[in-house]
């Protein structure tokens, strides 16, 4: 048997170790289960934001791809004039088949990874690359001008379509430039429009000789008419409508006539310049967003760097490289730098709201065992032996409930970005572990048993914190100045800066500390003539707030910076919906129009006004090709009161109706855009429209917009003023609350068009960014709305025991439970009405400071919505003022459930001798 150093013997029972971690957590289930509910639930939301920001990135690159087409997305290789004019050998052998399919293969597998490629979307073959003219009368000719033709013999057109009548083309005997007839075939679209069918033969002139001539064998119809495949070169799938050049614009069609593949060499019969090309689309279901710096660097590397030169020693060292995908992926980068920083405004928000959170249940829970702590420290417990078993106790229940919520955020959300959302939910673990060991390590570095009173009123804060809060000061003023001059940006970088993003937290830190200074000034001043009210409760419940804990801080700063980003994020809501709404207002100019209206169209405003949901409807008459003296501009007639009204009910565009009444003298009244005022002035003008009539104008009021007409050059005048007065109209600016589409659709008949407002809203957002952008903020209101009454519950949670004993004791000396529920809810009011005032006061400050360097514009609306002006952040009432009352019903809700509960348990066991409060 061994001995101790105090001499006495060890025996069996003294070398029992009592598994302290166990113990705790048996102790205490119910305090370990809330703290890994409270950790699973924030590690859910931190690793959450990470794969839901790549999903957003993704879709949104995506959907800018698709947008843009296989026009602008694919990459464009085609050998130049010089290739022919340098070649020792003869010219058709360059366009044989095998000189186009033979680098193609090689062409696919350059990019690698960089840039991945869709092989059955990419195309090569032998194309004239001058539109040739077509003056067959049988082809259909819209203003008389011929159709315009391209020659393209691309490989795989039976692969890719579907043969509807006829045969495919088959090349003549001898291709070559002594060809004097080609077969060819169209696609279905080209031949219905053009007027072509099997059999057709085209003629193109030819400079010496006659006219070559294409028969038509065959329709085709493409299997995927949008793919990169018929959409990368114009009119190869469909053709289109183009116009002249000239005082007189002429429409006229450009189509495209499908070659055998081996065809290539007779394109040299033609005057057409034929080239031999290659088209490289993209495979959009292998580009992510998170690669965007590698696609841009590899498409770079195509147009002039390594790529470039290994595609020239590959086919030739005279050809040109276009594309536009750089200026797509270009534009997406704006939109997601312009994006992201708004979402990390959010994202630290309420980051540190959950951090905030998570310290103060490490808080109570080393207040709750405060006597525990210092009966361990008094009996020897050192502080590093005394942490690690706190820390022990507290990373079992974390550790694994940040793994819960990671596995649940990557089940629930996706698998992108796991190396953030790992870090996010490892940060999370990590605060909870380290709140509770920190805080008894604070409270508890001197040994002692006895501790001074905590009062509010009471507390002096030392030096070092008020060094540390000038420091937070000064940190926060630096913040916000940045925001303000340079806006969320930082240089291009997507994340934006951090610093900044934090600025309406640093904000609402700064409040917090400066409520907490403030806090005990009234309670100091009331305190005195409290003690002349008559009764019990007032007194006691002031009293009682007065000796409250010292340590405001932490529970003060959870609720201000809670309140704050709840408020900021409400108000960046509301901003981006009022934004939407006013670029709707422009684009339509009403709640619906209805236009294209004919002149057989008659009753049609008679049966709109009577449609549901139409309370006015103003007709206009509009021209968009009138000459106003050598300037060709848009112009309405219209009746001057009822526009007027509708532009003031608009709050935009307004203006005086008696201005544009036209008087019956030479010139007419105008309304005028800024550029036709700054060019005519007081001057009248001659005025010209398509149907010969004609009057003299003069600018007499300018406006920006008009709901007729938009922001374009424009012309408003009183429909009295033209030859055929406003009968019949052309359009209809309907207003509604709202007006029933399909009602509204019947009434109008089925020649006009109808555009209704809240369809036009949802045509805004053009890309997933935006949509996910707007999720973020939402999921940053609701939480920071549920952390800030979390830590007013903890707040009210950890005086809980002591306001039950109070209670109990006070009912002993006659105090009825009215009385005890009023006194309650009296205590808790001052600190939460402190922090729901300073709450809203700190959330409207925070907008109106910062406010300036956010633009919500590109978040709100589609780069090509109407410029509705400049989307900036306003402070929202709701937003103020809903979370800032929800606070104080919580307060006042919990403390009378409280004094409920406490009254029916009875006084007996909070009266027990002994008990640890």
């Amino acid at each position: 048997m061994t001995e101790r150093p105090s001499g006495r013997p060890r025996t069996a029972a003294s070398r029992v170790t009592v598994p302290w971690v166990r113990t705790r957590l048996r102790t205490a289930p119910g305090a370990a289960a809330a703290l890994a509910l409270l950790v699973a639930v924030t590690a859910f939301l931190a690793a959450a934001l990470p794969p839901a920001l790549d999903r957003y990135d993704e879709e949104g690159m995506r959907r800018a791809l698709e947008a843009a087409g296989p026009t602008r997305t694919s990459v464009q290789i085609q050998v130049s004039d010089a290739d022919m004019y340098l070649s020792d050998g003869p010219w058709e052998d360059l366009f044989r088949r095998e000189q186009v399919e033979g680098p193609f293969a090689k062409l696919l597998a350059l990019p690698g990874r960089a840039l991945p490629l869709d092989e059955d979307q990419s195309s090569a073959g032998v194309r004239t690359t001058r539109a040739m003219k077509a003056p067959d009368a049988y082809l259909s000719q819209p203003d008389g001008v011929a159709p315009v033709f391209h020659l393209v013999a691309q490989g795989g057109v039976a692969e890719h379509s579907r043969l509807t009548q006829g045969r495919l083309p088959k090349a003549p005997e001898d291709p070559g430039p002594g060809a004097d007839s080609l077969e060819a075939a169209v696609t279905t679209e080209t031949a219905k429009k053009l007027n072509i069918r099997v059999g057709s033969v085209v003629h193109f002139p030819r400079a010496e000789g006659d006219p070559l001539a294409v028969r038509v064998t065959g329709l085709v119809a493409p299997r995927e008419p949008d793919g990169a495949y018929w959409s990368a070169l114009p009119e190869l799938g469909r053709p289109h409508r183009m116009v002249t050049q000239g005082p007189v614009p002429s429409q006229y069609w450009a189509g495209a006539l499908l070659l055998a593949p081996d065809a290539g060499p007779a394109l040299l019969a033609t005057p057409g310049a034929p080239a031999r090309y290659w088209t490289l689309a993209p495979d959009l279901s292998a580009l992510h967003g998170r690669d965007l710096e590698a696609l841009t660097s590899a498409v770079a590397s195509l147009e002039g760097g390594p790529l470039l030169e290994r595609i020239t020693t590959t086919v030739s060292p005279n050809l040109d490289v276009s594309t536009d995908l750089d200026d797509v992926l270009g534009g997406y980068k704006g939109l997601w730098s312009a994006i992201g920083p708004l979402v990390a405004v959010a994202a630290f928000g309420t980051g540190t709201v959950a951090a905030v959170v998570l310290c103060m249940a490490g808080g109570l829970a080393a207040a709750r065992r405060r006597a525990e702590l210092t009966l361990l420290r008094a009996r020897g417990a050192s502080l590093r032996g005394l942490a690690g078993r706190l820390l022990a106790e507290t990373v079992v229940v974390a550790v694994p409930a940040a793994a819960l919520g990671l596995l649940a955020a990557r089940l629930a959300v996706g698998t992108g970005r796991p190396a953030q959302s790992a870090v996010a939910a490892g940060a999370v673990a990590l605060v909870a572990a380290l709140a509770l060991p920190l805080r008894a390590v604070a409270a508890h570095r001197a040994v002692g048993v006895h501790t001074g009173r905590e009062d509010v009123v009471r507390a002096r804060p030392s030096k070092r914190r008020l060094v540390a809060e000038v420091t937070l000061l000064a940190v926060a003023a630096g913040a916000v100045l940045t925001l303000r001059t340079r806006g969320t940006s930082a240089d291009g970088d997507p994340t934006g800066d951090e610093l900044v993003s934090l600025a309406p937290v640093l904000v609402a830190v700064i409040a917090a500390l400066v409520l907490v200074r403030l806090y005990p000034l009234p309670l100091r001043g009331l305190a005195r003539p409290a003690r002349r009210m008559r009764g019990v409760v007032g007194p006691l419940s002031l009293a009682r707030a007065g000796r409250a804990g010292g340590s405001t801080v932490l529970p003060l700063l959870a609720l201000l910076t809670a309140l704050t980003t709840a408020a900021f994020g409400g108000s960046v809501l509301t901003g981006v919906t009022d934004a939407r709404e006013r670029a709707a207002v422009f684009a339509v100019g009403a709640d619906a129009r209805v236009f294209d209206l004919t002149e057989a169209a008659k009753g049609v405003e008679e049966r709109v006004r009577r449609a549901p949901g139409v309370d006015d409807v103003t007709p206009v008459k509009v021209s968009y090709s009138a000459l106003a003296g050598n300037q060709r501009v848009s112009l309405a007639g219209v009746e001057p009161d009822a526009y007027a009204a509708l532009s003031s009910r608009l709050d935009d565009g307004a203006f005086d109706a008696d201005t544009l009444k036209a008087d019956g003298e030479d010139t007419v009244p105008a309304l005028g855009s800024p550029a036709l005022a700054e060019r005519f002035g007081d001057d009248p003008f001659p005025v010209i429209l398509e149907d010969g009539d004609s009057f003299t104008a003069r600018v007499v009021a300018v406006r920006t917009w008009t709901p007729a007409l938009g922001a374009d050059d424009f012309l408003v005048v009183d429909g009295s003023a033209l030859r055929a007065g406003l009968e019949p109209p052309t359009g209809l600016l309907v207003i509604g609350d709202p007006p029933d589409a399909a009602a509204l659709r019947k009434a109008a008949g089925d020649d006009a068009q109808v555009q209704l407002r809240t369809d036009v809203v949802a045509a805004t957002v053009e890309s997933p960014l935006q949509t996910g952008a707007e999720r973020v903020y939402a999921a940053a209101v609701a939480a920071g709305a549920a952390y800030a009454a979390l830590a007013l519950l903890l707040t009210l949670l950890r005086a809980a025991p002591e306001r039950a004993a109070l209670l109990a004791r006070l009912r002993t000396m006659g105090l009825t439970r009215a009385q005890g529920r009023r006194l309650l809810i009296l205590e808790s009011l001052p600190q939460a009405v402190l922090a729901a005032v300073g709450g809203a006061l700190t959330a409207w400050a925070a907008i109106r400071l910062l406010a300036p360097g956010i633009d919500l514009t590109t978040v709100a609306v589609s780069t090509g919505a109407p410029a509705a002006g400049r989307a900036l952040l306003r402070a929202d009432q709701l937003s103020l003022l809903v979370p800032a009352l929800a606070v104080v019903a919580l307060t006042v809700g919990v403390a009378a459930a409280q004094a409920w509960w406490s009254g029916r348990r009875g006084a007996v066991r909070e009266l027990r001798a002994g008990d640890a409060r």
